[in-house]
Protein backbone atom coordinates (compact mmCIF):
# COMPACT_ATOMS: atom_id res chain seq x y z
CA UNK A 1 0.00 0.00 0.00
CA UNK A 2 2.73 2.45 0.95
CA UNK A 3 5.37 1.48 -1.61
CA UNK A 4 5.50 4.98 -3.06
CA UNK A 5 8.80 5.68 -1.34
CA UNK A 6 11.98 3.73 -1.93
CA UNK A 7 13.57 2.16 1.10
CA UNK A 8 17.17 2.78 0.15
CA UNK A 9 18.94 5.69 1.75
CA UNK A 10 19.99 7.31 -1.53
CA UNK A 11 16.38 7.80 -2.62
CA UNK A 12 15.38 9.09 0.80
CA UNK A 13 18.14 11.72 0.68
CA UNK A 14 17.01 12.81 -2.78
CA UNK A 15 13.45 13.29 -1.58
CA UNK A 16 14.56 15.24 1.45
CA UNK A 17 17.07 17.55 -0.19
CA UNK A 18 15.24 18.45 -3.34
CA UNK A 19 11.62 18.86 -2.35
CA UNK A 20 10.95 19.56 1.29
CA UNK A 21 11.88 21.95 4.12
CA UNK A 22 12.30 20.63 7.66
CA UNK A 23 13.14 21.71 11.17
CA UNK A 24 14.69 19.48 13.82
CA UNK A 25 16.62 20.33 16.97
CA UNK A 26 16.30 17.23 19.10
CA UNK A 27 19.94 16.10 19.43
CA UNK A 28 23.32 17.51 20.54
CA UNK A 29 24.56 17.68 16.93
CA UNK A 30 21.97 20.36 16.08
CA UNK A 31 23.62 23.35 14.35
CA UNK A 32 22.65 26.89 15.27
CA UNK A 33 19.14 27.46 13.98
CA UNK A 34 18.37 23.74 13.82
CA UNK A 35 18.53 21.24 10.96
CA UNK A 36 16.43 22.93 8.29
CA UNK A 37 17.32 21.13 5.05
CA UNK A 38 18.58 17.73 6.09
CA UNK A 39 19.33 16.24 9.49
CA UNK A 40 22.93 15.92 10.66
CA UNK A 41 21.89 12.44 11.78
CA UNK A 42 20.71 11.51 8.30
CA UNK A 43 17.02 12.24 8.83
CA UNK A 44 15.28 13.63 5.75
CA UNK A 45 12.35 16.06 5.77
CA UNK A 46 9.75 13.34 5.10
CA UNK A 47 11.00 11.30 8.07
CA UNK A 48 10.88 14.45 10.21
CA UNK A 49 7.35 15.20 8.99
CA UNK A 50 6.13 11.68 9.72
CA UNK A 51 7.66 11.80 13.20
CA UNK A 52 5.79 15.07 13.84
CA UNK A 53 2.56 13.47 12.60
CA UNK A 54 3.11 10.45 14.88
CA UNK A 55 3.80 12.63 17.93
CA UNK A 56 0.84 14.95 17.23
CA UNK A 57 -1.43 11.96 16.76
CA UNK A 58 -0.23 10.50 20.05
CA UNK A 59 -1.19 13.73 21.80
CA UNK A 60 -4.76 13.13 20.70
CA UNK A 61 -4.59 9.48 21.79
CA UNK A 62 -3.24 10.62 25.17
CA UNK A 63 -6.14 13.04 25.66
CA UNK A 64 -8.78 10.37 25.05
CA UNK A 65 -6.89 7.75 27.06
CA UNK A 66 -6.60 10.12 30.02
CA UNK A 67 -10.36 10.71 30.06
CA UNK A 68 -11.06 6.98 29.78
CA UNK A 69 -8.60 6.15 32.57
CA UNK A 70 -10.30 8.75 34.77
CA UNK A 71 -13.50 6.76 34.27
CA UNK A 72 -11.73 3.51 35.16
CA UNK A 73 -11.09 2.10 31.67
CA UNK A 74 -7.74 1.35 30.02
CA UNK A 75 -6.58 -0.56 26.94
CA UNK A 76 -3.08 -2.10 27.15
CA UNK A 77 -2.90 -2.24 23.34
CA UNK A 78 -3.32 1.53 23.14
CA UNK A 79 -0.56 2.03 25.71
CA UNK A 80 1.73 -0.39 23.87
CA UNK A 81 1.28 1.44 20.54
CA UNK A 82 1.95 4.79 22.22
CA UNK A 83 5.19 3.53 23.74
CA UNK A 84 6.38 1.89 20.52
CA UNK A 85 5.51 4.92 18.41
CA UNK A 86 7.31 7.37 20.68
CA UNK A 87 10.36 5.12 20.75
CA UNK A 88 10.38 5.10 16.94
CA UNK A 89 10.79 8.90 16.92
CA UNK A 90 13.89 8.79 19.15
CA UNK A 91 17.09 10.13 17.60
CA UNK A 92 18.88 7.57 15.42
CA UNK A 93 16.14 4.99 15.99
CA UNK A 94 14.59 4.57 12.54
CA UNK A 95 15.30 6.09 9.12
CA UNK A 96 12.87 3.96 7.07
CA UNK A 97 10.04 5.90 5.44
CA UNK A 98 7.68 2.99 4.92
CA UNK A 99 8.08 1.87 8.52
CA UNK A 100 7.27 5.39 9.69
CA UNK A 101 4.12 5.40 7.56
CA UNK A 102 3.15 2.01 9.01
CA UNK A 103 3.75 3.38 12.51
CA UNK A 104 1.50 6.35 11.75
CA UNK A 105 -1.21 3.85 10.79
CA UNK A 106 -0.65 2.10 14.13
CA UNK A 107 -1.28 5.40 15.87
CA UNK A 108 -4.50 5.56 13.84
CA UNK A 109 -5.43 2.09 15.11
CA UNK A 110 -4.77 3.28 18.67
CA UNK A 111 -7.07 6.26 18.02
CA UNK A 112 -9.92 3.99 16.90
CA UNK A 113 -9.42 1.78 19.95
CA UNK A 114 -9.21 4.61 22.45
CA UNK A 115 -12.25 6.43 21.08
CA UNK A 116 -14.24 3.22 21.38
CA UNK A 117 -12.89 2.78 24.91
CA UNK A 118 -13.89 6.29 25.92
CA UNK A 119 -17.33 5.91 24.34
CA UNK A 120 -17.91 2.74 26.36
CA UNK A 121 -16.65 4.50 29.48
CA UNK A 122 -19.08 7.38 28.94
CA UNK A 123 -22.13 5.29 28.05
CA UNK A 124 -21.61 2.71 30.80
CA UNK A 125 -21.52 5.50 33.37
CA UNK A 126 -23.79 8.15 31.87
CA UNK A 127 -26.11 6.15 29.58
CA UNK A 128 -26.53 6.28 25.81
CA UNK A 129 -27.16 9.86 24.63
CA UNK A 130 -30.61 10.74 23.38
CA UNK A 131 -31.50 13.63 21.03
CA UNK A 132 -32.43 16.77 22.93
CA UNK A 133 -33.08 20.45 22.30
CA UNK A 134 -30.90 22.66 24.47
CA UNK A 135 -31.46 26.25 25.51
CA UNK A 136 -28.84 28.55 23.99
CA UNK A 137 -27.44 31.73 25.62
CA UNK A 138 -30.12 31.94 28.31
CA UNK A 139 -28.59 32.40 31.80
CA UNK A 140 -30.53 32.61 35.05
CA UNK A 141 -29.71 32.70 38.74
CA UNK A 142 -26.35 31.88 40.30
CA UNK A 143 -24.38 30.22 37.53
CA UNK A 144 -21.33 28.15 36.65
CA UNK A 145 -20.19 27.75 33.04
CA UNK A 146 -18.22 24.59 32.15
CA UNK A 147 -15.94 24.45 29.12
CA UNK A 148 -13.73 21.68 27.71
CA UNK A 149 -14.49 17.98 27.16
CA UNK A 150 -14.39 16.32 30.59
CA UNK A 151 -17.79 14.76 31.32
CA UNK A 152 -16.47 13.17 34.54
CA UNK A 153 -15.65 16.63 35.93
CA UNK A 154 -19.08 17.93 34.88
CA UNK A 155 -20.81 15.04 36.63
CA UNK A 156 -18.86 15.66 39.85
CA UNK A 157 -19.74 19.36 39.69
CA UNK A 158 -23.43 18.56 39.16
CA UNK A 159 -23.40 16.26 42.17
CA UNK A 160 -21.86 18.88 44.42
CA UNK A 161 -24.06 21.75 43.20
CA UNK A 162 -27.34 19.84 43.47
CA UNK A 163 -29.80 21.61 45.73
CA UNK A 164 -27.52 24.62 46.27
CA UNK A 165 -29.37 27.06 44.02
CA UNK A 166 -26.78 27.08 41.25
CA UNK A 167 -27.48 26.56 37.57
CA UNK A 168 -24.80 24.85 35.47
CA UNK A 169 -24.26 25.74 31.81
CA UNK A 170 -22.07 24.22 29.10
CA UNK A 171 -19.78 25.87 26.59
CA UNK A 172 -18.33 24.64 23.27
CA UNK A 173 -17.42 20.90 23.34
CA UNK A 174 -19.47 20.36 26.51
CA UNK A 175 -22.74 20.93 24.60
CA UNK A 176 -23.25 17.16 23.93
CA UNK A 177 -23.35 16.55 27.70
CA UNK A 178 -27.04 17.44 27.62
CA UNK A 179 -27.86 14.22 25.78
CA UNK A 180 -26.53 11.82 28.43
CA UNK A 181 -29.38 10.53 30.68
CA UNK A 182 -27.27 10.48 33.86
CA UNK A 183 -26.30 14.12 33.34
CA UNK A 184 -29.64 15.30 32.01
CA UNK A 185 -31.35 14.04 35.19
CA UNK A 186 -29.84 16.97 37.07
CA UNK A 187 -32.47 19.67 36.69
CA UNK A 188 -29.92 22.40 37.30
CA UNK A 189 -27.99 21.48 34.11
CA UNK A 190 -29.76 24.22 32.21
CA UNK A 191 -28.36 24.98 28.77
CA UNK A 192 -25.45 26.04 26.59
CA UNK A 193 -23.78 29.43 26.35
CA UNK A 194 -21.56 30.62 23.51
CA UNK A 195 -20.11 28.78 20.57
CA UNK A 196 -16.66 27.33 19.83
CA UNK A 197 -13.66 27.67 22.13
CA UNK A 198 -12.18 30.86 20.70
CA UNK A 199 -15.10 33.08 21.76
CA UNK A 200 -14.12 32.55 25.38
CA UNK A 201 -12.30 35.78 26.25
CA UNK A 202 -15.27 37.97 25.36
CA UNK A 203 -17.82 35.38 26.55
CA UNK A 204 -16.14 34.66 29.90
CA UNK A 205 -15.61 38.36 30.57
CA UNK A 206 -19.35 38.95 30.12
CA UNK A 207 -20.59 35.73 31.76
CA UNK A 208 -22.20 36.68 35.10
CA UNK A 209 -21.02 33.61 37.06
CA UNK A 210 -18.08 31.36 37.82
CA UNK A 211 -16.27 29.37 35.11
CA UNK A 212 -14.69 25.91 35.08
CA UNK A 213 -12.12 24.89 32.44
CA UNK A 214 -11.79 21.12 32.28
CA UNK A 215 -9.51 20.34 29.31
CA UNK A 216 -7.64 21.85 26.38
CA UNK A 217 -9.13 24.57 24.16
CA UNK A 218 -8.34 27.23 26.75
CA UNK A 219 -6.74 30.62 26.08
CA UNK A 220 -4.52 32.65 28.44
CA UNK A 221 -6.73 35.12 30.25
CA UNK A 222 -6.93 38.67 28.94
CA UNK A 223 -9.50 40.44 31.04
CA UNK A 224 -10.78 40.56 34.58
CA UNK A 225 -12.36 37.11 35.00
CA UNK A 226 -9.40 35.21 36.50
CA UNK A 227 -10.89 35.43 40.01
CA UNK A 228 -14.00 33.64 38.69
CA UNK A 229 -12.08 30.93 36.82
CA UNK A 230 -11.04 27.47 38.05
CA UNK A 231 -9.12 24.82 36.12
CA UNK A 232 -9.33 21.05 36.39
CA UNK A 233 -7.03 18.13 35.61
CA UNK A 234 -4.31 18.67 33.03
CA UNK A 235 -5.39 22.18 32.07
CA UNK A 236 -4.11 25.27 33.83
CA UNK A 237 -3.97 29.03 33.51
CA UNK A 238 -1.80 31.63 35.20
CA UNK A 239 -3.60 33.52 37.95
CA UNK A 240 -6.39 30.98 38.45
CA UNK A 241 -7.14 28.42 41.11
CA UNK A 242 -7.15 24.66 40.57
CA UNK A 243 -9.76 22.11 41.58
CA UNK A 244 -8.00 19.55 43.79
CA UNK A 245 -9.32 16.08 44.70
CA UNK A 246 -12.64 16.80 42.95
CA UNK A 247 -13.55 19.34 45.62
CA UNK A 248 -15.60 22.07 43.94
CA UNK A 249 -16.35 24.00 47.16
CA UNK A 250 -14.41 27.12 46.17
CA UNK A 251 -16.08 27.60 42.79
CA UNK A 252 -19.49 26.86 44.32
CA UNK A 253 -18.94 29.53 46.97
CA UNK A 254 -17.80 31.99 44.32
CA UNK A 255 -20.89 31.36 42.18
CA UNK A 256 -23.15 31.90 45.18
CA UNK A 257 -21.37 35.16 46.03
CA UNK A 258 -22.05 36.67 42.59
CA UNK A 259 -25.33 38.41 41.69
CA UNK A 260 -28.03 36.30 40.08
CA UNK A 261 -28.19 36.50 36.32
CA UNK A 262 -31.24 37.14 34.16
CA UNK A 263 -30.18 36.91 30.52
CA UNK A 264 -33.06 36.09 28.18
CA UNK A 265 -32.85 34.04 24.98
CA UNK A 266 -35.28 31.89 23.03
CA UNK A 267 -32.57 30.20 20.91
CA UNK A 268 -32.14 26.43 21.00
CA UNK A 269 -29.63 23.90 19.64
CA UNK A 270 -30.07 20.18 18.97
CA UNK A 271 -27.56 17.60 20.20
CA UNK A 272 -27.46 14.18 21.83
CA UNK A 273 -27.30 11.70 18.96
CA UNK A 274 -25.18 8.55 19.22
CA UNK A 275 -24.46 5.72 16.80
CA UNK A 276 -26.82 3.49 18.79
CA UNK A 277 -29.55 6.13 18.47
CA UNK A 278 -29.06 6.47 14.73
CA UNK A 279 -28.74 2.74 14.10
CA UNK A 280 -32.03 2.18 15.91
CA UNK A 281 -33.71 3.75 12.85
CA UNK A 282 -31.38 2.03 10.36
CA UNK A 283 -34.25 0.26 8.54
CA UNK A 284 -35.91 3.61 7.81
CA UNK A 285 -32.60 5.09 6.66
CA UNK A 286 -31.88 2.12 4.39
CA UNK A 287 -35.38 2.29 2.88
CA UNK A 288 -34.96 6.03 2.30
CA UNK A 289 -31.67 5.45 0.49
CA UNK A 290 -33.17 2.70 -1.67
CA UNK A 291 -36.18 4.85 -2.57
CA UNK A 292 -34.00 7.84 -3.41
CA UNK A 293 -35.26 10.01 -0.56
CA UNK A 294 -31.72 10.13 0.84
CA UNK A 295 -29.16 10.87 -1.87
CA UNK A 296 -26.00 11.30 0.19
CA UNK A 297 -24.51 11.47 3.68
CA UNK A 298 -22.08 14.24 4.58
CA UNK A 299 -19.78 14.09 7.59
CA UNK A 300 -18.96 17.76 8.18
CA UNK A 301 -16.93 17.71 11.36
CA UNK A 302 -13.79 18.86 13.12
CA UNK A 303 -12.33 21.86 14.91
CA UNK A 304 -13.37 25.48 14.63
CA UNK A 305 -10.97 28.43 14.82
CA UNK A 306 -11.03 32.18 14.13
CA UNK A 307 -8.91 31.83 10.98
CA UNK A 308 -10.14 32.77 7.53
CA UNK A 309 -11.86 30.23 5.33
CA UNK A 310 -14.06 28.54 7.92
CA UNK A 311 -17.30 30.06 6.71
CA UNK A 312 -16.83 27.47 3.95
CA UNK A 313 -18.29 24.82 6.27
CA UNK A 314 -21.45 26.81 6.96
CA UNK A 315 -21.94 27.53 3.28
CA UNK A 316 -21.42 23.86 2.44
CA UNK A 317 -23.89 22.66 5.06
CA UNK A 318 -26.48 25.29 4.19
CA UNK A 319 -26.40 24.59 0.44
CA UNK A 320 -26.68 20.80 0.62
CA UNK A 321 -29.71 19.37 -1.17
CA UNK A 322 -32.53 18.47 1.21
CA UNK A 323 -32.00 14.81 0.30
CA UNK A 324 -28.67 14.90 2.16
CA UNK A 325 -28.00 14.11 5.82
CA UNK A 326 -25.30 15.86 7.88
CA UNK A 327 -23.39 13.90 10.53
CA UNK A 328 -21.21 16.09 12.72
CA UNK A 329 -18.95 16.09 15.78
CA UNK A 330 -16.59 18.50 17.52
CA UNK A 331 -16.78 22.27 17.86
CA UNK A 332 -16.72 22.91 14.10
CA UNK A 333 -20.49 22.37 14.14
CA UNK A 334 -20.92 25.78 15.77
CA UNK A 335 -20.39 27.20 12.30
CA UNK A 336 -23.79 25.85 11.25
CA UNK A 337 -25.67 24.24 14.16
CA UNK A 338 -28.00 27.23 14.46
CA UNK A 339 -29.58 26.33 11.10
CA UNK A 340 -32.87 24.42 11.17
CA UNK A 341 -32.18 21.62 8.69
CA UNK A 342 -35.50 19.89 9.31
CA UNK A 343 -36.11 16.35 8.12
CA UNK A 344 -35.47 14.46 4.90
CA UNK A 345 -38.50 15.16 2.66
CA UNK A 346 -41.08 12.38 2.90
CA UNK A 347 -39.55 10.96 6.10
CA UNK A 348 -39.15 11.73 9.81
CA UNK A 349 -35.36 11.28 9.55
CA UNK A 350 -33.50 14.38 10.82
CA UNK A 351 -31.10 15.95 8.33
CA UNK A 352 -28.78 17.23 11.09
CA UNK A 353 -27.27 14.65 13.45
CA UNK A 354 -24.88 15.93 16.14
CA UNK A 355 -22.95 12.88 17.38
CA UNK A 356 -21.08 14.78 20.09
CA UNK A 357 -17.54 15.76 20.93
CA UNK A 358 -14.43 15.14 18.84
CA UNK A 359 -13.92 11.86 20.70
CA UNK A 360 -17.30 10.74 19.36
CA UNK A 361 -16.00 10.71 15.80
CA UNK A 362 -16.01 6.94 16.07
CA UNK A 363 -19.81 7.06 16.07
CA UNK A 364 -19.81 8.38 12.50
CA UNK A 365 -17.50 5.55 11.48
CA UNK A 366 -19.72 2.93 13.13
CA UNK A 367 -22.76 4.30 11.33
CA UNK A 368 -20.90 4.18 8.01
CA UNK A 369 -19.71 0.62 8.62
CA UNK A 370 -23.24 -0.51 9.52
CA UNK A 371 -24.64 1.07 6.33
CA UNK A 372 -21.87 -0.51 4.25
CA UNK A 373 -22.76 -3.92 5.69
CA UNK A 374 -26.45 -3.34 4.97
CA UNK A 375 -25.72 -2.47 1.34
CA UNK A 376 -23.04 -5.17 0.99
CA UNK A 377 -20.33 -2.72 -0.04
CA UNK A 378 -17.31 -0.95 1.43
CA UNK A 379 -17.44 2.36 3.27
CA UNK A 380 -15.69 3.95 0.30
CA UNK A 381 -18.53 2.79 -1.98
CA UNK A 382 -21.24 4.46 0.09
CA UNK A 383 -22.88 7.74 -0.98
CA UNK A 384 -20.77 9.38 1.73
CA UNK A 385 -18.55 12.47 1.71
CA UNK A 386 -16.30 13.37 4.64
CA UNK A 387 -15.29 17.02 4.96
CA UNK A 388 -13.09 17.81 7.95
CA UNK A 389 -11.81 21.03 9.49
CA UNK A 390 -8.72 20.84 11.66
CA UNK A 391 -7.02 23.05 14.21
CA UNK A 392 -5.11 20.99 16.78
CA UNK A 393 -3.49 17.63 17.36
CA UNK A 394 -6.55 15.56 18.23
CA UNK A 395 -7.70 16.17 14.68
CA UNK A 396 -4.46 14.53 13.52
CA UNK A 397 -5.27 11.45 15.58
CA UNK A 398 -8.78 11.24 14.12
CA UNK A 399 -7.49 11.56 10.55
CA UNK A 400 -4.95 8.79 11.18
CA UNK A 401 -7.78 6.70 12.65
CA UNK A 402 -9.80 7.06 9.46
CA UNK A 403 -6.77 6.17 7.34
CA UNK A 404 -6.10 3.09 9.47
CA UNK A 405 -9.62 1.90 8.63
CA UNK A 406 -8.96 2.38 4.92
CA UNK A 407 -11.35 5.34 4.54
CA UNK A 408 -10.61 7.32 1.39
CA UNK A 409 -11.74 10.46 -0.43
CA UNK A 410 -11.61 12.72 2.63
CA UNK A 411 -11.62 16.50 2.17
CA UNK A 412 -9.70 18.56 4.71
CA UNK A 413 -9.23 22.28 5.32
CA UNK A 414 -9.18 25.15 5.54
CA UNK A 415 -5.43 24.74 4.85
CA UNK A 416 -2.86 21.97 4.66
CA UNK A 417 -0.97 21.27 7.89
CA UNK A 418 2.46 22.97 7.87
CA UNK A 419 4.05 19.87 9.40
CA UNK A 420 3.12 17.70 6.39
CA UNK A 421 5.78 17.85 3.68
CA UNK A 422 4.84 17.73 0.00
CA UNK A 423 6.31 14.22 -0.17
CA UNK A 424 4.18 12.91 2.68
CA UNK A 425 1.10 14.73 1.35
CA UNK A 426 1.62 13.02 -2.01
CA UNK A 427 1.61 9.62 -0.31
CA UNK A 428 -1.65 10.45 1.45
CA UNK A 429 -3.20 11.75 -1.75
CA UNK A 430 -2.07 8.80 -3.84
CA UNK A 431 -3.03 6.21 -1.23
CA UNK A 432 -6.20 7.67 0.27
CA UNK A 433 -7.20 10.36 -2.25
CA UNK A 434 -6.95 12.96 0.52
CA UNK A 435 -8.04 16.31 -0.91
CA UNK A 436 -7.81 19.89 0.26
CA UNK A 437 -10.96 21.98 0.08
CA UNK A 438 -10.81 24.68 -2.58
CA UNK A 439 -12.33 27.42 -0.45
CA UNK A 440 -15.36 27.60 -2.76
CA UNK A 441 -18.03 25.43 -1.15
CA UNK A 442 -20.45 25.50 -4.07
CA UNK A 443 -17.78 24.39 -6.56
CA UNK A 444 -16.58 21.63 -4.24
CA UNK A 445 -20.16 20.51 -3.60
CA UNK A 446 -20.72 19.80 -7.28
CA UNK A 447 -17.70 17.51 -7.25
CA UNK A 448 -18.73 15.89 -3.98
CA UNK A 449 -22.21 15.12 -5.24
Amino acid sequence: MFGLFKNNKEEEIKIGKENNPMFCYQCEQTPEGGCTKFGVCGKNPDIASLQDIIIFGLKGVAAYATHARELGMVDPKVDAIAHEALYTTLTNSNFNLNEHISMAMKVGQATVKVMDLLDRAHTSRLGVPQPVKVSQDKVEGHAILVTGHNLYALEELLKQTEGKGINVYTHSEMLPAHGYPELKKYSHLKGNVGKAWYDQRKLFEEFPGAILGTTNCLMPIKGSYSDRFWTYGTCGLEGTEKIVNDDFTAIIEKALSLPKANIKSDKVLTTGFHHNTVLSIAPEIIDAVKSGKIKRFFVIAGCDAPTKGRDYYRELADTLPKECIILTTSCGKFRFNDIDFGTVPGTEIPRYIDLGQCNNSGSAVKIAIALAEAFDCTVNDLPLTIVLSWFEQKAVAILLGLFSLGVKNIYIGPSAPAFVTPGVLKVLQDTFNLQLISGDAKTDLQKML
